[in-house]
């Protein structure tokens, strides 16, 4: 998602009503806490951080993200691979 969206009462990733959201750390999606866990624990999530901290440092305060890797979309499918292994 690159575009920002009201808050509408549902996680803008996997779509649960919640009454509780955050900014995801890679897009502009307005994500559920249990989303915002979950991506914590993607493995560029750190480089997603990094780059809106400077993004920021330097200005700009309407930073799109580095935009949300496509596995890190409903099912989560690395996580599932990830807890196989």
């Amino acid at each position: 998602m690159n575009q920002v969206r009201d808050w509408d009462g549902k996680c803008q990733r996997c779509y649960r009503v919640t009454t509780m959201h955050i900014m995801s750390m890679f897009d502009v999606s307005l994500i559920c806490m249990e989303c915002s866990e979950r991506e914590k624990g993607h493995p560029t999530y750190a480089a997603a951080s990094e780059a809106e901290a400077a993004a920021v440092r330097s200005g700009d305060t309407d930073f799109q993200g580095i935009g949300a890797p496509s596995e890190l979309q409903p099912g989560m499918e690395w996580e599932r691979l990830d807890k196989a292994k």
